[in-house]
């Protein structure tokens, strides 16, 4: 397998429009001598016809070197480009040098420098494309032996005219391709940057997660092995005193106990990105499950009718969905509402909603985008949500009305799995 740079890639994708580009220089070099025939005698014609197709072998083979091997560094591509100019003015030099209408054909070497090789290069570049262009003001060969100024006038004239269209057309077609692709690159290398940053982010978050999980486990061990103490040393009646006490210590310690073990598995789930597929009414039984164990009195009203689709899962989603269960229930004790539709780009739609107003600071802009203050923790659980969710290909939406909040998770559908019966 090949591996290449970000200058080699960008250089192979660079290989066909700069053959595109001398090709249609070498094609308007021989359509100029064709037209330059048919009206005066040239003398130098057999020159300038070797050098036409000494340029397009050249470009031929710098094509194929930067397709299959490109280079690792911008100093050939300034190379390359350095013979065009090199090519163009000795042909100019025996059609007429600076008197030629195609002398302006010297701009193009230098516009695609521009945007390939670094300012240091593109100004030597330019400053070469100006010497050249002096060089054809001091030395150039005659057009023809008799001169026919009428004639010479009237080509010149035409001449200027094919000029300026063919420059301005593969200064169109070359070089705001090329800038198209930089701009892409740089947009996808700006989105590279800020996923990154959040995944940092996140890492930290985790990192923190699994020390407190570590420090968690042996307070809790000395908790339980203190609760079993307490009850071995009591008479009959004092334990019945303190039984209900107990047993709900015993409850909480084994709920906390619960908990260390999820975010341990979570953990190693995500280091293995092992994912599950479940129908969305099974996740959703599953999810009801857990919410029911973590709140018992919960108001939470769930759904009954789902879409017959299946999605891919993990325990991160879980955990995300519960997060933002937790924050629906802060913000709203009374009504909080669960359901499940398809939307109309056939993806499905987890609705989370609620009577409370607790997420207007965080729903300024996208939801979880980045950490928001919160007395409640509320900024590091939306944020934590919305990334889990993103990196299973989701999305999370969210707005607001006079009634309270709705909470919109999207997520992929697995077509393969997808029942025939089912209906967007």
């Amino acid at each position: 397998m090949e591996w290449l740079t970000h200058s080699q890639t960008g250089f192979r994708q660079a290989a066909r429009y700069l053959l595109g580009m001398r090709l249609a220089i070498v094609t308007t070099q021989l359509i100029a001598v064709a037209v330059a025939e048919t009206a005066v005698t040239l003398v130098h014609r057999a020159e300038a016809l070797i050098l036409c197709l000494l340029y397009a072998v050249l470009s031929a083979l710098g094509w194929l070197w930067f397709s299959r091997k490109p280079p690792q560094t911008s100093l050939p591509v300034s190379l390359s480009l350095a013979a065009d100019l090199s090519l163009i003015g000795l042909w100019l030099f025996f059609t007429g040098g600076y008197t030629n209408p195609l002398v302006s054909l010297l701009l193009l070497p230098i516009a695609v420098a521009i945007i390939l090789v670094p300012s240091r290069q593109s100004i030597a570049l330019t400053l070469a494309g100006i010497a050249a262009y002096t060089m054809l003001v001091l030395w150039h060969r005659p057009v023809m032996h008799d001169h026919h100024n009428a004639d010479l006038a009237q080509l010149h004239l035409v001449g200027m005219w094919v000029t300026f269209a063919l420059t301005a057309a593969i200064l169109l077609l070359v070089v705001g391709t090329l800038a198209r692709r930089l701009r892409l690159q740089q947009s996808q290398l700006s989105e590279f940057r800020e996923n990154r940053l959040r995944d940092e982010q996140i890492i930290a978050l985790g990192l923190s997660a699994a020390a407190v999980a570590h420090r968690l486990g042996t307070p809790l061990n000395t908790l339980t092995l203190l609760l079993d103490e307490i009850r071995a040393r009591h008479g009959t009646n004092t334990r019945q005193a303190l039984d209900d006490d107990l047993t709900l210590m015993g409850q909480q310690l084994n709920l906390c106990s619960q908990h260390l073990q999820q975010l341990t598995k979570a953990a190693v789930e995500a280091r293995t990105a092992a994912l599950e597929e479940l129908p969305v009414q099974d996740w959703l039984a599953r999810l009801r499950e857990s919410a029911t164990l973590l709140w018992p009195s919960g108001p939470i009203q769930w759904s009954t009718s789902h879409p017959e689709v299946t999605i891919a899962v993990d325990a991160t989603l879980d955990q995300a969905v519960l997060n933002l269960l937790a924050n629906a229930l802060t913000a709203s004790p009374g009504w909080v509402a669960v359901s499940s539709r398809l939307n109309q780009s056939g993806r499905v739609d987890i609705v989370i909603e609620d009577h409370g107003d607790g997420l207007e600071l965080a729903l300024q802009g996208a939801p979880g985008e980045e950490i928001v203050d919160s007395r409640n923790g509320l900024g590091v659980g939306l944020f934590l949500s919305n990334a889990t969710i993103q990196r299973l290909g989701g999305n999370l939406k969210a707005s607001t009305s006079d009634t309270g909040t709705t909470m919109v998770i999207e997520l992929p559908v697995i077509q393969n799995h997808r029942p025939k019966g089912s209906s967007a």
